[in-house]
């Protein structure tokens, strides 16, 4: 993948997961409602649970600017991401709506996925040297012979 692509991936990918925190802070209530309806519903819990989307985010975003973070942050969130999925699927019946544990698990489990395949390739090309476009340009007389 070209240093672009992977900016504009880790970017976006870093966007959901701001977007997610803020929405846990801002409306936990609206929050539980549509994908949290495990138990009782804790606007405590789920402001403190915001707290691992918003390191995912900032971890992402700080990939997308520095080539070496990208493998550790991206199996890390792989790693979460796979836990995030045993624990629901623990409690995968106990959700309400009843489509929702079935849903989230599904979720969870492709972001597993997809995390982990984007460190495999952050691995892959860990060993290459940036792309042209991700290297400063030479300042004027500075080229060698």
């Amino acid at each position: 993948m070209t240093e672009r692509g992977w900016r504009a991936v880790l970017i976006v990918l870093a966007a959901t997961q701001l977007a997610l925190f803020a929405w846990m802070v801002v409306s936990p209530g609206t929050f539980f409602e549509s994908i949290g309806g495990f138990g009782a519903q804790n606007d405590h819990y789920i402001r403190d649970s915001s707290v691992f989307p918003l390191a995912i985010g900032i971890g992402l975003l700080a990939a997308a600017r520095w080539a070496t973070w990208r493998l550790p942050v991206l199996a890390v969130t792989a790693v979460w991401y796979l836990a995030h999925a045993v624990n629901h699927l623990v409690d995968v019946a106990d959700s309400d709506p009843g489509w929702a544990g079935p849903a989230d698990l599904a979720s969870l489990l492709a972001g597993a996925v997809a995390f982990a395949l984007l460190a495999a390739l952050a691995a892959r090309e860990g060993d290459r040297e940036p792309d042209a476009d991700a290297r400063p340009a030479a300042e004027p007389g500075s080229e060698r012979p």
